[in-house]
Formats: C-alpha cells, sequence, structure tokens
C-alpha cells in the first residue's frame, strides 16, 4: 500500500488567509516562514521544529521554481516545487504549505499578517522581509540561530565535486 502524500496540507494562497483568520478567531497563533527548502537537511529540520514551537500552527511558504533560479541562480532548484511542497508537508511540525512566485514574500506576508514571522539566524532582523508590517500589527518577528554546518548550496558544492572525482572505466 502507498502511504498517503500530505497533499491536504498543500493549500493555494488563496485558501491560507480564511484558515488563518479562523485561528485568530479561536485566539490560536500562526507562525510562518519562508524559504527554498531545496534539498532538506538536519538544519532545516531543526529549525521548523523551532519555529513550530513559536505557536499554533505553522505555514511554510515555499518560492516557486522561477523565484528559486532569481534568488539561487542557474540549476536551481533540485527538486521542482510540487516535490519541495511534498517534502515539507511531510514533516510532522509544518501545518500548511504554500507557494509564492515573486523574489521575495512581502506581499503574502502583508496579506496573511501572521502572528509570528520566523527566519533563520543568517537574516538580520533589519532585513526580514515583512518584519515592519507583521510588528505594526502587533505581531512578532524572530530569528532563530542559523544551524553551522547545514547548507543546501554547500551539499550541492559538495555533491559536485566528489561525482566530479569519480572516473569512468575505459571501455
Amino acid at each position: 500500500m502507498t502511504p498517503r502524500l500530505p497533499l491536504d496540507k498543500i493549500q493555494p494562497v488563496s485558501k491560507i488567509g480564511p484558515i488563518l483568520a479562523e485561528l485568530k478567531g479561536l485566539r490560536k497563533k500562526s507562525v510562518m516562514t519562508n524559504g527554498c527548502f531545496d534539498l532538506i537537511h538536519p538544519g532545516h529540520v531543526r529549525y521548523l521544529i523551532r519555529a513550530r514551537s513559536q505557536g499554533d500552527l505553522l505555514l511554510v511558504a515555499l518560492n516557486s521554481d522561477s523565484s528559486v533560479k532569481l534568488v539561487k541562480g542557474t540549476g536551481r532548484p533540485i527538486f521542482p516545487v510540487q516535490e519541495r511542497c511534498e517534502i515539507v508537508a511531510s514533516l510532522q511540525c509544518v501545518d500548511l504549505v504554500t507557494v509564492f512566485e515573486e523574489e521575495t514574500p512581502a506581499r503574502l506576508i502583508r496579506s496573511l499578517l501572521p502572528d509570528v514571522l520566523v527566519k533563520g539566524g543568517d537574516w538580520p532582523l533589519d532585513r526580514i522581509v515583512g518584519r515592519a508590517e507583521v510588528e505594526e500589527a502587533g505581531g512578532r518577528v524572530i530569528s532563530i540561530p542559523f544551524e553551522e554546518g547545514y547548507s543546501s548550496t554547500m551539499l550541492i558544492e559538495k555533491i559536485h565535486k566528489s561525482t566530479s572525482l569519480v572516473r569512468t572505466p575505459p571501455e
């Protein structure tokens, strides 16, 4: 039997607003973070668990494929957005996953105004997109310390380096 994919966690942006409004009505806190999440590693998992601990529901907004290319350059993403959505949604700490097309989630954050906005420690508070809007609406912005030694870009470079060392035997 094939395991059931967590597709119900993956929602279009248009469905997220009403879900967060209902949560607010129940006096529950929404937490939002965003990123490419291309090649999930232990640093990502630990980060998402810590983000989820800041409220009652964790929404992860993923960069679309074209957005990842703008941010990370050619050759990225490794996994297409639908597969990245499935991977992130499969994590127990993640409640909702959506996708944004722009280079940054500024418009999405302005429209949703989560109670808590979380980014990794590699982002200084004054550079976190959406910070002003979330704080003006009474929310909090949190920077979670970066997990040293974990980076999707570093893993991709390591894979490229190790595969370039492998020689094809002569025929």
